[in-house]
This record gives C-alpha cells, sequence and structure tokens, in this order.
C-alpha cells in the first residue's frame, strides 16, 4: 500500500511540494519563489508556465530528495492561491496572457460601472460576493477585452479559463482534466452557490463563453490521473482540490458550525464555518462555499486581507529596512512601542470589512523621533489590527463571541505577531504544531477521497501547539485600536483619482 499523501501548496509568491505520512507528519518539503511581475501601478501578473515549471521542478526534486517513487504516493492533493486567472489554448497549452493575480486592480473602473448599473445585489444573491478586482470574473473579462484575437478563438471553443489549480491539474494530466472544485469556482464572481453551477446570467452578464469553464467537482474525489513521466513512469491519482483558505480551514479542524481560523501568508484570511447554511453578512464579509465532501456542501463566512506578509516582504524588498522577513521580530521587540505610527498597507486597496478598492498605503504619525524599527513594529502590527477588523465584523453576522482563535501560516512563526494579536483581540490565539494547515487540509482531503484516512482519523491530526493569551489592559486596547481607525480613515482620503489617472496618460 502506498506510504504517503503529496499535496501541491500553490502560494502566491512562492510554492511548496510537501509529503505527509500516515501519521500526519510532514516526511520532507520543497519550497521556491517564483517571479512577480508589476508591469504598472496596480498591476500584478506571473507567468502561468513559472508556475507550472516551479511546482513540477521541486515536487521531482523532493521525490528524488527522499527517494520516493510515484507509487509510494497514494495521492496528490491540491491547494492555491484564489482568484488569480489564467487563460490558455486547449491545443497548444499556451498560456494568451499573463495570470492576472488577485490583487491586481485594473479592473477597478469596470467594478464600479457595474455598482453604478445595480449589478450588487444580483451578485450577491447569486455568488455571495461583493463586486470587486478581487475575484476572477472581471479579470477574464478584461483579457476576453483587450487581448487582439482572444475573444474570436474564446468564441470557437478554442481557449479555457481556469484558476490556478485548473491550470496545474490541465498540466499534471497532460491536458485530460479541465476542473476545479467548490470552494475555488466559488471565488470567481461566475458561480452560484446556491444552485451549485454556472450562472447562466452572469455568464451573459461578463459577456464569457462557457465553453471555457471548468467542471466543477467536490473538494474530495478521485479526478484522474498523472501523465505518464511527469513525476515517474506509474500515474498517480488526483483526489484533493481546494482554495487556499478553505484548506486551512479544513486543515486546522473547524469542521463545526462557529469554528473559525486566520491565516497569515502574502494576505490575512479569516474564515468561519457556517455549517450548511449559507450566512449573508451584513458586515462586509463575504459568503463563501468552504468544501464540498461527500456530496455535501459547507459553507463558511470570509473576511479578507490583502496585505500582510506582504507587507514585511516590502519593507526588505523595496525599503531594504531589513534582510530578512524573521529580522522583523527582532526588530519590533528593540522598540517599547510604535511611537504612534501607524501602517496602513493598502498597496492593493483595503479589503473586509472596509472594500474600498481606491485607498493607498500609508504610514500615519511620522515624527523626527520615528526610527525604521517603529515602522518595522508599526508593519507588523497592522497586519494584526486589519485582522481585528474582521473578527468585529464576523461576530456581529455571527452573533457569536469566538472564545479563541486557530491561526496558521508561515507569518505564525514570528511569536511578537502572535502575542499582540492576542492582545489586540483580547483572545487567546492558538498556533498549532503543523503551522503548514493549507498543506495538512488539502493532504486530508486528497486522503479521504481514497481511504487514506477516515472521518475519525481527521479527528486526531491536529497536534497540540502553543496558546498565547492576552496581558494588555483594556483601556490600552481602546486606545491602540481607536488610533489604528483614525489611521484608516486618514489613508482613505489618500486615493487614487482622476487626476492620478490623467498623470498616467501624461
Amino acid at each position: 500500500m502506498a506510504s504517503y499523501i503529496l499535496t501541491f501548496d500553490l502560494g502566491t509568491s512562492s510554492e511548496r511540494a510537501i509529503v505527509f505520512d500516515h501519521n500526519f507528519n510532514i516526511v520532507g518539503m520543497e519550497q521556491q519563489e517564483f517571479p512577480q511581475h508589476y508591469p504598472s501601478p496596480g498591476r500584478v501578473e506571473q507567468d502561468p508556465i513559472d508556475i507550472w515549471n516551479t511546482q513540477l521542478s521541486i515536487t521531482n526534486s523532493l521525490l528524488k530528495k527522499l527517494h520516493i517513487s510515484a507509487k509510494d504516493i497514494a495521492g496528490i492533493g491540491i491547494t492555491n492561491q484564489r482568484e488569480t486567472t489564467v487563460v490558455w489554448n486547449r491545443h497548444t497549452g499556451q498560456p494568451v496572457y499573463p495570470a492576472i493575480v488577485w490583487q491586481d486592480k485594473r479592473t477597478v473602473a469596470y467594478c464600479e460601472t457595474l455598482k453604478t448599473e445595480k449589478y450588487s445585489a444580483l451578485i450577491r444573491e447569486k455568488t455571495g460576493l461583493i463586486i470587486d478586482a478581487y475575484f476572477s470574473a472581471t479579470k477574464l473579462h478584461w483579457i476576453l477585452n483587450h487581448v487582439p484575437g482572444v475573444r474570436t478563438l474564446a468564441e470557437k471553443g478554442d481557449l479555457l479559463f481556469g484558476t490556478v489549480d485548473t491550470w496545474i491539474i490541465w498540466n499534471l494530466s497532460g491536458g485530460a482534466l479541465h476542473i476545479t472544485d467548490v470552494s475555488n469556482a466559488s471565488r470567481t464572481m461566475l458561480y452560484n452557490i446556491n444552485t451549485l453551477e454556472w450562472d447562466t446570467d452572469l455568464l451573459d452578464l461578463f459577456n464569457i463563453p462557457a465553453a471555457m469553464l471548468p467542471a466543477v467537482h467536490d473538494s474530495s474525489e478521485i479526478y484522474g490521473e498523472t501523465a505518464e513521466g511527469l513525476l515517474g513512469k506509474e500515474r498517480i491519482p488526483i483526489t484533493g482540490i481546494a482554495g487556499d483558505q478553505q484548506a486551512a480551514l479544513f486543515g486546522q479542524g473547524c469542521l463545526s458550525p462557529g469554528m473559525a481560523k486566520n491565516t497569515y501568508g502574502t494576505g490575512c484570511f479569516m474564515l468561519m464555518n457556517t455549517g450548511e447554511k449559507a450566512v449573508k453578512s451584513n458586515h462586509g464579509l463575504l459568503t463563501t462555499i468552504a468544501w464540498g465532501v461527500e456530496g455535501k456542501i459547507t459553507y463558511a463566512l470570509e473576511g479578507s486581507v490583502f496585505i500582510a506578509g506582504a507587507a514585511i516582504q516590502w519593507l526588505r524588498d523595496n525599503l531594504h529596512l531589513i534582510k530578512t522577513v524573521a529580522e522583523s521580530e527582532t526588530a519590533a521587540c528593540d522598540v517599547q512601542d510604535t511611537g504612534g505610527v501607524y501602517f496602513i498597507p493598502a498597496f492593493s486597496g483595503l479589503g473586509a470589512p472596509h472594500w474600498d478598492m481606491h485607498v493607498r498605503g500609508t504610514i500615519c504619525g511620522l515624527t523626527q523621533g520615528s526610527s525604521d524599527k517603529h515602522i518595522i513594529r508599526a508593519a507588523l502590527e497592522s497586519i494584526a489590527y486589519q485582522s481585528k477588523d474582521v473578527l468585529d465584523a464576523m461576530e456581529r453576522d455571527s452573533g457569536v463571541k469566538l472564545e479563541a482563535l486557530n491561526v496558521d501560516g508561515g507569518a505564525t512563526n514570528n511569536d511578537f505577531l502572535m502575542q499582540f494579536q492576542a492582545d489586540i483581540l483580547s483572545c487567546p490565539v492558538f498556533r498549532v504544531d503543523i503551522v503548514e494547515s493549507t498543506a495538512l487540509g488539502a493532504a486530508l482531503l486528497a486522503g479521504l477521497a481514497i481511504g487514506f484516512w477516515t472521518q475519525k482519523d481527521i479527528s486526531r491530526s491536529h497536534g497540540k501547539g502553543r496558546c498565547f493569551k492576552s496581558h494588555m489592559s483594556e483601556n490600552t486596547r481602546k486606545e491602540l485600536y481607536q488610533g489604528w481607525l483614525r489611521a484608516v480613515k486618514q489613508a482613505r482620503t489618500c486615493r487614487v483619482g482622476k487626476a492620478d489617472e490623467r498623470r498616467k496618460k501624461d
């Protein structure tokens, strides 16, 4: 019997190949960053070929390093950055345009037009989403309308659309599988989360040919196999798919209504399991599909913070205030506080609960006494403040006050951030032993489909971890958070407007 589950964790800035054994242990992991492209302000692109080649390379490297062959792998689970949009030729396999990343804001004006034309309620009712450039539909619409010759090819049936999971699986299967799962489909702004099908009204609204769209499946089933020769002579079953945040919710063991997690990565994503009920939000959250298992759909409320760990990378790569991301914790602890500095990292606008596509990044409260360490600490604190914004909205929508927050993702290794998060929430923050909960969730879904694990096994997949408890006084907490809210209000006055657009044209 095969001994391992292989997971592809397709992140925004890096990709991982991770092998899990029967006891949920990580046997080995290979990770590699891949290039990001910023052709103009507000635009973020990736080369789909880079995405595929990077994942294929690190996977083969990992299997070789571990002396594992394809016959040792019971199944492959896929988890991915969501909303990022890829269009390729079904005959040649070549992308017709770079992947437009979820952070990209080129369709903001089109989104505003849709709002003006009163489509907000329709889209919210059908998809659980708000109109925003974040989601795939307007990105696909842009490609069809702006890349020469693409619409003609699409209407002839020559082009395929997919989020990153779909693109990877198409390549992994040698072009045999053009599929996605319900969790990823629910992030496109084209999928009806009530009827569980691509919505013809929305396809008409965005003028998207239905032939481009992948088949939608549960998040845990046997979809097909890898192409021969890609990962060895044997073919490996592909058995699990979930968007990264939904996979993390599953991997954190948040399997019952009311349980919530927060993932700290490029962005920050908080999800609460709402069970079989699609709860509508009145406070700026999204209603989304968490997963589909054995024909049963589980829904969630979600709040998305666009820039979290990416703010620390920006300090490293653009301002050169630190040499490594890990140095941010040391720098933050070298000062007692931020000295009144607040960092609003709205490089891609503000997500939940504000949903302001026009606001831009702002640093408030600078004085001559402000240092690089104050700015670094403020950047870390901004991640916790944005998460509190989302949690407060989630509690109002659900009517449930969280007793503890489960956390995962690379930034949770930063003890300063985790302690400040607990302090500003006045809520215990529980960091599990396996911080790669996203990959674990995909592995669990893949393993369930083939009997590698049972539902009972999953209940014991979550090890002990560290609990960060609040030590901050209520007065200090309120004072700091009120300062944050004032800083957000100030940042929202710094908007991209007509003058900026004229300057671009000039």
